[in-house]
């Protein structure tokens, strides 16, 4: 597994970089914008391209392309893989081509009709914020076919053991939205807040094509060759089959967040920008080392369940939840206390002021109390895509909708933007249940047994470092409110000092995968004597 690790390791180290920059820009857009309106619609915006990407990329396509090119690698080799990849990436680019015309098509429309045709029973506020996200969506609704043929383009690649570059690829799209609404912002380029916005949907555009064209090259690099194919080969028609489902599922999930997202923008101006932020934050722990284990581990338990080796498919599986959970539980306590502190040293500046501060510190920390769950969904997904179950997922999917939608909105009248953190996590919560017990009913060995005494031993671990790391902050408050750089140091030590306790701990404790790390640091110390 050491090998193994050494590729989380690479991934982990690509998209920590990831993160940190989409934080970066989430932390320009709200210095530029606040929480206010215009941010909601552009998240909001932003969001619709995204959840088709999932329904024709990432989700669906990847959970179905992954399993079937391996088989084709073992058939067929390389030549044959890449032939399956031509097939699929012109059929695609049919595929999410079409979406983005009707997609624009009907956000134009939508666009156009003015207040003073506001549906019955909308409020007038509710309804231009909405105009003004389906403004913004005609706009960004043409980065769907550049993330949809970069999923696939990347799955191949990670099929073939080559990790950095699809690790590497969100990194373009947040150097682009940087760099263009920072020109817009503050480089004279814009005049004015719409203006901005604009040079953040142009960078969002470019970093859309490059996170295409860097795996694309890297393929090439591996001798691929792209040409266009309308092929309708067994293996294709293997992956349609296996993708209707999952489409099916991922539908669901987008009309979830769609869903989710309008009632947001009904509820107030700030409440998708505040849930927006959030989701960022708790992206680092997520992306960084939740992503990077999925991604290495589902070709993983895609050759084992492909060779019919039950039992390494379960060891890896149970790897990849040990490893998730003794990170996201002890990030999910950090985050839960740290709430406040980490909002304002973050994004108090500009226009996002300390009222604005107050509105997402609540959010924050209740979206925390949902990650581990979000995390163990994440890898307990792939277990299901590795074995060519597609139909679970969908009815997990199904269950999470209602769960969402019934919370939201019992939920949002007396906690406000926290009552849709709240229902997020509850269908989360939800759909983990629902997964992992019909996984084990697959298989016996699939269960949670196995990884409980190492999920008990991180869970009081974390309880003690958010007990220690609550008791540091107060100890230093006093000194934090001397000023921003003062504060930012100070809760950088006290996050270090939880880290340092919970890892010591973790270690101490033996946690499985302490192995892996010993091996691959004394692989790199032995090159480094060569070397030397």
């Amino acid at each position: 597994m050491s090998r193994h690790f050494k590729n989380i390791s690479l991934v982990a180290s690509a998209t920590m970089v990831s993160r940190v920059l989409g934080l970066g820009r989430d932390v320009l857009v709200t210095a530029v914008f606040g929480i206010e309106a215009i941010a909601s619609a552009f998240y909001t915006a932003f969001t619709l391209p995204n959840l088709f990407r999932r329904l024709l990329g990432e989700g669906a396509l990847t959970a179905a392309f992954v399993p079937t090119l391996n088989e084709e690698i073992q058939r067929r080799g390389r030549q044959g893989a890449f032939a399956l990849v031509n097939q699929v990436a012109s059929w695609l680019l049919v595929a999410s081509g079409a979406v983005v015309a009707v997609g624009m098509a009907g956000l134009w429309i939508l666009g156009r009709i003015g207040p003073a045709r506001v549906p019955a029973g909308v409020e007038t506020d509710t309804w231009v914020r909405w105009v003004a996200a389906a403004d913004l969506g005609v706009v960004l609704f043409p980065y769907l076919v550049f993330v949809s043929l970069a999923a696939a383009f990347s799955a191949t690649l990670q099929t073939l053991n080559r990790f950095l570059e699809p690790a590497l690829s969100p990194i373009w799209l947040n150097l682009a939205m940087i760099g263009f609404l920072a020109g817009g912002a503050y480089g004279g380029w814009a005049g004015d807040q719409r203006g901005a916005m604009l040079w953040l949907c142009a960078g969002a555009l470019l970093g859309g094509f490059l996170q295409m064209a860097v795996p694309a090259a890297a393929l090439m690099r591996e001798g691929w060759r792209p040409r266009a194919d309308f092929g309708r080969g067994e293996p294709l028609r293997q992956i349609a089959r296996l993708m209707g489902p999952t489409v099916l599922g991922s539908a669901v999930y987008l009309i979830n967040i769609s869903v989710s997202r309008f009632i947001g923008l009904s509820l107030n101006d700030s409440a998708v920008a505040a849930l927006n932020l959030a989701t960022r934050l708790m992206e680092l722990p997520i992306g960084v080392f939740t992503v990077a284990v999925s991604t290495v581990v589902f070709p993983l338990i895609s050759r084992h369940a492909a060779a019919g080796d039950r039992a390494q498919l379960a060891a890896a599986y149970h790897k990849g939840v040990r490893l998730i959970l003794a990170v996201n539980l002890p990030a999910a306590a950090g985050l839960a206390v740290l709430a406040e502190p980490i909002v304002r040293v973050l994004f108090q500046r500009g226009a996002f002021d300390g009222g604005d501060t107050l509105a997402l510190g609540p959010v924050l920390l209740t979206y925390a109390l949902g990650l581990p769950f979000l995390a163990w969904t994440n890898i307990v997904l792939r277990a299901f895509y590795a074995r060519k179950d597609t139909a679970t997922p969908v009815r997990a999917a199904v269950l999470s909708l209602l769960v969402n939608i019934v919370g939201s909105f019992l939920l949002m009248k007396p906690l406000g933007t926290v009552g849709l953190a709240a229902a997020g996590n509850l269908a989360t919560v939800f759909q983990l249940i629902y997964l992992q017990m019909r996984l084990r009913r697959l298989d016996d060995r699939l269960g949670v047994r196995p990884v409980g005494s190492d999920l008990i031993k991180v869970g009081i671990v974390s309880l003690l470092m958010a007990a220690l790391v609550w008791a540091l902050w107060r100890s230093v408050a006093g000194w934090a409110s001397r000023g921003v750089w003062a504060e930012a140091l100070l809760l950088g030590g006290v996050i270090g000092a939880g880290a340092v306790f919970c890892g010591g701990a973790l270690w101490f404790l033996r946690i499985e995968g302490r192995e892996d790390l010993v091996a691959m640091l004394r692989r790199r110390g032995s090159r480094r004597g060569g070397v030397g």
